[in-house]
């Protein structure tokens, strides 16, 4: 809001100095500042809110022991990560772009997913919150939507199903008639993989901020045709835009990370953790980059495949053998080396510096083709 009428006092009166702000890089800075400050200013004030409702983390019995001394630490923190999101994209975002549009809309629906979890889990007592099966059809509904306005609406008709493969010349993959369903599975991953993630103090959060960098510069480049035209990508019109938010993330992230590295004040809860994977996924699938994401957020992937590896190499062993064996020794992977002996903060730091290589190498795949 602030930027459309800082942008009409500059076509109107033209006043010295206040041409910047047509410049992406200077709203996009300035997003991520406002952000970081708003986490200062708003998260004691959330915390102080969340201990005296005594809202706070329940730890499960199945989880790591040295896991029961976080009890009660307040949860439901991905609230602050999400005002202090949606206010400076707000203020200084172009509230006309489909893309902010559609990214803001998608990561507050999942955003509420997440908060009636949390909610029915630390208000209600309800050990498993909400029930997976209706937590999937929120995830499914936000990607049916995403994917049918990038498939039918004509301001994305010339590459309405088309992606580009990354480290591949000239090569585009077209989806047809099943971009929808692939965007709902896109969506729908990675926001599970960012929730499953969330299991040690600022492990999720940290890796969110770095796969948001590299997907800030992409949202930059791929919404400037110059750049687009040099990188021989896809040049997507008001792409561009989705900086704005992913600094705003990116901000947002950083002071929320003061409060959640160990030993965490506060946790992102579902609220958070739905919400950003959402908000990652449905920036890829929007830049045509989500072949990219294995690789981008391969910490994320990981996770996940541990999961599931754990979950059907069990299975497959009890219908085998009558007991069921298990390939870690608790999954998500996290968990394996934190009962192997790693202190937490050292498992979080890696886990960092990998998705900071993984980040860069994503990156460099624009020219290594």
């Amino acid at each position: 809001m602030i930027y459309h009428l800082l942008d009409w006092l500059n076509k109107t009166y033209s006043p010295p100095g206040l041409d910047m702000i047509k410049f992406l890089t200077f709203r996009s800075g300035i997003a991520a500042i406002m952000a970081l400050l708003l986490v200062f200013f708003a998260a004691p004030k959330i915390i102080e809110i969340l201990k005296k409702k005594q809202i706070g983390e329940n730890i499960k019995d199945d989880g790591p022991k040295s896991h029961k001394k976080k009890a009660g630490t307040p949860t439901m923190g991905g609230l602050i990560i999400l005002l202090c999101v949606f206010i400076p994209v707000l203020s200084w975002g172009d509230l006309t772009n489909t893309y902010v549009l559609l990214l803001l809309a998608g990561t507050l629906l999942l955003g509420l997913v997440g908060f009636y979890d949390d909610y029915l889990k630390v208000v209600k007592k309800l050990p498993k919150g909400l029930i997976a099966r209706y937590k999937l059809v929120g995830q499914v509904t936000v990607g049916l939507g995403v994917g049918a306005v990038l498939y039918f609406s004509p301001e994305f008709a010339a590459f309405n199903s088309v992606t580009t493969l990354p480290f591949f010349k000239d090569m585009n993959f077209d989806y047809s008639f099943l971009y929808i369903p692939a965007v709902i599975f896109i969506i729908t991953a990675t926001s599970n993989a960012v929730n499953l993630t969330d299991g040690l103090d600022g492990l999720a959060i940290g890796l969110t901020i770095i796969a948001m960098m590299a997907m800030a510069l992409i949202s930059y480049l791929t919404g400037n045709a110059i750049y687009a035209d040099y990188l021989n990508i896809i040049f997507l019109p008001g792409s561009g835009e989705m900086t704005i938010v992913a600094a705003a993330i990116i901000g947002a992230g950083l002071g929320f990370l003061w409060y959640n590295f160990f030993p965490a004040q506060v946790f992102m809860g579902d609220t958070g953790s739905l919400a950003l994977g959402g908000a990652l996924g449905i920036m890829a699938v929007m830049v045509k980059k989500e072949f990219l994401l294995p690789l981008l957020a391969g910490v994320f992937f990981l996770e996940t495949v541990s999961v599931i590896i754990q979950t059907t190499y069990f299975k497959f062993t009890k219908k085998r053998d009558g007991v069921g064996k298990r390939v870690f020794k608790m999954a998500p992977i996290h968990h394996h080396f934190e009962l192997s002996g790693w202190d937490e903060p050292k498992i979080v730091v890696r886990f960092y510096i990998i998705g900071i290589i993984l980040a860069i190498i994503s990156l460099t795949s624009f020219k290594v083709r």
